[in-house]
């Protein structure tokens, strides 16, 4: 038999995710976000989830073709927008909308040849200092934008650092309403962040909202709040099995570096997953997984193929015993994947992003 670990795609989960975007949104248009390969989970896995979307967001030209082949005909914007001047034959041959970052990309857009008007949406830096023009020198792109026969209708985009820490949005959204204030156009402000904690009554508003990692079932502000305080699913599990046994005496050490001594005598299980299939190796003792269900703690380093996992919790648990590390166990039980991220230091995406092509993966 193959090795036993597997990651399943919940696409029930995106669906509901998605529903949870519009109940805080529910008067902007959604983008689903499927860039990365839609976070790790792949796109012809996720679409049949998300595909209740209004448009998807991307950044992958090769990415918006398999959208478009599973016969989406709806809105795709590319995020980054084009990347080169024959990018732009493509946007007309797909009917992709795009963003517009820099004056480069006015330039080759005033000398790109096309008998149909792009629809792009213009990107303001007000304070991420990542992409974007400066609230200074925003009109002036619209205006060269508003000018080209190439151009039909412009949106207003710009993107928040804070939305998910106790710095907030208010000072980007006065720069942006104060340097677009009087522009016509379409407005795409709030990425899953500002969705979840700043929409709703008495909230920013925006026409169109970026639904990122919340479609995964990852809470944006984590440690603030996790995915039960937002109603989010997750919807992706990766689990495994027990594939080994040992019985431990006080003062046994547990894997390289001898990092864990047992305090007592206990048993523990050897599991197949490691670093190699993408379970981060800076995961210490103590790391929550489920063991038949049942939340356990790993023990000792994780190594390349394997990790070790303390069944005090469930005495009866053994040979071919399931383990989850993170989403949907038995009986109902879940582990956030934020959880396991949180030990490694990192975040949940990171983790839904770095599973390994060796680990085979199904729609549940």
């Amino acid at each position: 038999m193959p090795r036993p670990i597997e990651a399943l795609i919940h696409p029930d989960a995106l669906a509901h995710n998605l529903a949870r975007a519009r109940a805080h949104a529910p008067d902007a248009r959604v983008w689903a976000v499927v860039k990365a390969d839609a976070y790790g989970h792949g796109i012809e896995r996720a679409f049949a989830g998300l595909r209740g979307a209004d448009g998807f967001a991307l950044l992958d030209l090769a990415e918006a073709e398999r959208l478009r082949a599973l016969d989406w005909r709806g809105p795709i914007l590319l995020l980054e927008g084009v990347f080169e001047p024959r990018d732009l034959e493509l946007c007309s041959r797909l009917s992709l909308w795009h963003a517009v970052h820099c004056e480069q990309q006015i330039d080759w857009l005033a000398r790109h040849k096309t008998h149909a008007p792009h629809r792009v949406f213009l990107k303001m830096n007000s304070g991420m200092n990542r992409l974007g023009f400066t609230p200074a020198a925003f009109r002036q792109a619209w205006a060269r934008l508003n000018a080209l026969p190439q151009v039909d209708e412009i949106s207003l985009m710009t993107h928040f650092s804070d939305a998910d820490g106790p710095r907030g949005i208010a000072h980007q959204v006065a720069a942006f309403q104060a340097a677009t204030q009087d522009l016509p156009g379409e407005r795409s402000i709030s990425n899953s962040a500002a969705v979840l904690r700043h929409m709703g009554p008495g909230g920013v508003a925006s026409d169109w909202v970026r639904a990122g990692i919340l479609c995964y079932g990852s809470a944006p502000d984590v440690p603030q709040h996790g995915i039960d305080h937002w109603q989010l699913q997750p919807a992706m599990t990766l689990r495994s099995q027990i594939i080994g046994l040992q019985d431990l005496q006080p003062g046994d050490t547990v894997g390289y570096g001898s990092s864990f001594t047992a305090p007592q005598a206990m048993r523990i299980g050897v599991v197949a997953c490691g670093y190699a299939d993408g379970y981060p190796r800076l995961c210490p003792t103590g790391t929550p997984v489920l063991v038949d269900g049942v939340r356990c703690r790993t023990v000792g380093r994780v190594s390349m193929d394997m990790l070790t996992v303390d069944l005090t919790p469930v005495p009866a648990a053994g040979i071919g015993s399931e383990v989850t590390l993170w989403g949907r166990g038995p009986g109902g039980a879940v582990l956030p994947i934020d959880e396991p991220a949180a030990a490694a230091g990192t975040i949940g995406y990171e983790l839904m992003c770095a599973l390994a092509r060796r680990v085979p993966v199904a729609v549940a």
